[in-house]
């Protein structure tokens, strides 16, 4: 049974990462509006920020962009999990002899690619424009632990908005909350810089303020406090809830 998902996610996932490369503008542009909030953060509005930080301001704000980068790219999962299901792509393939979670995970893993590139590229960028690092090699495998659960946190999350949706447009606009959390947290500024109340706890105890600064510390090399155990309980728990929830979707829409 194992093995017989396994083959055919592993075919369903070539389909899905097939149109990807035939269709290499999601990639980019999944990748031109962070590279944008760079630029802009960065040589415009960079200076008038205190991050009481030593190093570049690139170096203090990657980590939030790279949770922005994430959040636009899991929008164009829900949008072709949705093609698919409207297409009748889903009938056609439970009429085969295939593992129904497949499609799912085929989704699910091509989302992992084309993220994982969009990262790339944009830590690429972040590099031309100047950010240094002092994570080793350990670091490093860390900070894409924690991106790679973030991802696939997201990703199902994306999975329920697709098959919920009854519009293209409800199944992308439900990233759009995701794409700002990032701005409420001290991926751009500090939380201590905002005024006591509502928004500044929101701030300190929200996930991507404890993803952004755990990866950040594996960044410059410091030690990590509570943050990365506190980032990977929200992503793991984003994950169990979301999966979850997302097969019970599922169940229920092919039933």
């Amino acid at each position: 049974m194992a093995a017989h998902l396994l083959a055919d996610t592993a075919t369903l996932t070539r389909r899905s990462l097939t149109h990807i490369t035939r269709s290499p503008d999601t990639i980019i542009t999944t990748a031109v509006m962070p590279i944008a909030i760079m630029l802009l953060f960065v040589y415009v509005l960079g200076g008038a920020i205190d991050t009481e930080a030593s190093g570049s301001y690139i170096d203090y704000m990657l980590p939030g962009v790279l949770l922005v980068t994430v959040a636009m790219g899991i929008s164009y999962t829900s949008y072709r999990l949705f093609a698919d299901l409207r297409g009748g792509i889903f009938d056609r393939f439970h009429s085969m002899p295939i593992a129904r979670t497949a499609v799912l995970w085929a989704h699910v893993l091509t989302s992992l690619v084309a993220n994982i590139v969009s990262v790339i590229v944009v830590v690429l960028v972040a590099l031309l424009m100047g950010f240094r690092t002092s994570a080793g090699p350990l670091g490093w495998l860390a900070v894409a632990g924690i991106l790679t659960l973030f991802v696939l946190a997201l990703t199902w999350v994306a999975v329920i908005a697709g098959l919920s949706a009854s519009s293209m447009e409800g199944a992308t606009v439900f990233s759009y909350p995701l794409i700002f959390l990032p701005f409420l947290s001290s991926a751009f500024v500090p939380t201590g810089s905002m005024p006591v109340g509502p928004v500044r706890w929101f701030a300190e105890h929200q996930p991507a303020t404890s993803i952004v600064n755990a990866v950040r510390d594996l960044f410059a090399g410091r030690p990590v406090d509570d943050d990365i155990w506190i980032a990977l309980a929200w992503c793991v728990g984003i994950l169990a809830v979301a999966y979850a929830t997302a097969m019970i979707v599922y169940r229920r829409k092919v039933a």
